[in-house]
């Protein structure tokens, strides 16, 4: 390529300059001039750069870090694997036989909840154990046994035979409510038969429902929880269990879920006392509210004669804040809260009644069977004597062998109410109610209305081919 034909001259000048400047003095002067110029311009380039970005994003300045108040990076995690390791327990069960004739063997997890030897895991790792044993991570095995389980919540209990005096190194639990998705956690169990594998990562979800049963309020993790994970313990960031690690989705890759600790210490001592869930019952029905944005409440808007709600005061239009100090949002929490709970237990509900809080006891109740709890809801409802009433309709008389509208069919009957303390069960069919003949369940509740208050009642019923006179109390 042939140079531009004014480079020669520009040469040339420069050159002069530079000869002329360096004779009088003057260049060190100039260039700093021109140092200075070119500053300022960066400067302003600069500036004018970091405006436009700032358009788009937000950048720290240089050499400051993350101010996330709160927030502590973690490190390692062996420190606390190391403290509570020793907890965790592997099962190997010896299950019934198969309809091939073959007995299974299978493995899962648990953990050592007392130091005299109570086991919790999953219920499905041992419903249809013949055998079970137990092996620490010191190299002991025990014999188990199991003390309760519960298929709704897949929460079992087991004790350890032939412990001795020395006492099992047993897990503190922790509050489940407390926990924040994005909390760190870490699962150990035995997957595929890899004794004590450890796994961590952190809360992505609360309350998930699987649709499994009303008890689902399962945590959602992303710790690794695989076959032979289930029933082991879910640790936070202090070592204590906040959950136990049940189920897994096989369509998707670090989703897992566990039943929260809360919901197991509300369980156990049914478990330990009845051997089964034993469900306990407020007799009330309830609608979801809100008030406001700040406090969430429900409000009652039946309470059932007799029920230990109404035996504990409480009224229609109360609203229910809390069971046992932990704050209800839903009737499902209410519901699983309630029913968790044994029989006999005595609970506190805290209400809101015109405008003034106030702590109730209530000593729970056996829960009635779904069925009667379905027929307390209907038209035919006696909710003062106990009875649900139903008419005898023809395509019901052909089912029942009755004749049609001859008197009204019993199909569910209250427990400790007047009709159950009487003797009327389900399959009654009642023809008389003092001494006046009824049809129908309009004709019973007719006369129930024109009688006085609080006096006997009088029912004359059906069974089989025997009729005889019952006497409800109200």
């Amino acid at each position: 390529m042939r140079p531009h034909p004014l480079v020669p001259w520009c040469l040339l000048f420069c050159l002069a300059f530079v000869t002329s400047a360096r004779a009088e003095g003057g260049l060190n002067p100039w260039l700093q001039a021109r140092s200075r110029e070119h500053s300022v311009w960066m400067a302003e380039q600069e500036h004018r750069t970091e405006a436009n970005s700032l358009a788009l994003w937000r950048e720290r300045p240089p050499g400051k870090g993350a101010e996330i108040p709160e927030f502590v990076p973690p490190t390692s995690l062996a420190p606390l694997i190391r403290a509570v390791e020793a907890s965790v327990v592997r099962i190997t069960t010896l299950n019934a036989q198969s309809r091939f004739g073959v007995a299974g063997r299978s493995t899962g997890s648990g953990f050592v909840l007392t130091p005299d030897g109570l086991v919790v895991t999953n219920n499905h790792v041992v419903a249809r154990a013949q055998s079970i044993d137990v092996g620490l991570s010191d190299g002991r095995e025990f014999p188990a046994e199991v003390v309760g389980r519960d298929a709704s919540t897949d929460v079992a209990l087991l004790r350890l035979r032939g412990v001795g005096p020395a006492p099992l190194p047993a897990v503190y639990l922790g509050d489940s409510d407390r926990l924040e998705v994005g909390d760190w956690v870490v699962a150990i169990g035995n997957p595929f038969g890899l004794d004590h594998s450890v796994s961590h990562g952190m809360i992505s979800a609360k309350e998930r429902v699987l649709g499994v049963d009303v008890f689902d309020d399962f945590i959602q993790t992303d710790a690794l929880i695989n076959p032979g994970n289930s029933g082991g313990p879910l640790f936070n960031m202090h070592g204590e269990v906040v959950g136990v690690n049940t189920a897994i989705m096989s369509q998707g890759q670090g989703i897992g879920f566990a039943v929260p600790i809360n919901l197991v210490k509300d369980l156990l001592p049914n478990l330990r006392e009845n051997g089964r869930l034993e469900r306990g019952w407020l007799g009330v029905d309830v609608d979801d509210a809100h008030a406001g944005q700040v406090e969430r409440y429900l409000v009652v808007k039946h309470v059932y004669r007799r029920s230990p709600a109404a035996e504990a005061g409480i009224r229609s239009g109360d609203q229910v804040l809390a069971v046992n100090g932990k704050t209800i949002d839903s009737y499902l929490q209410l519901l699983r809260k309630v029913a968790l709970l044994a029989p006999g237990t005595e609970t506190k509900l805290t209400l809101m009644r015109e405008g003034a809080k106030q702590e109730v006891a209530v000593k729970l109740a056996a829960r009635p069977a779904p069925e009667t709890l379905q027929a307390l809801a209907s038209p035919g409802n006696m909710d003062e004597l106990g009875l649900v009433l139903k008419d005898l309709s023809p395509e019901v008389a052909a089912s029942t062998g009755n004749t049609a509208y001859s008197g009204a069919l019993v199909t569910g009957v209250v427990p400790r109410s007047p009709a159950a303390q009487a003797g009327v069960t389900a399959g009654d069919v009642i023809t008389e109610v003092n001494r006046r003949r009824v049809k129908d369940v309009a004709g019973v509740r007719a006369i129930l209305e024109r009688g006085e208050v609080g006096t006997n009642v009088l029912l004359r019923v059906q069974r089989g081919d025997v009729q005889q006179y019952l006497a409800l109390a109200p």
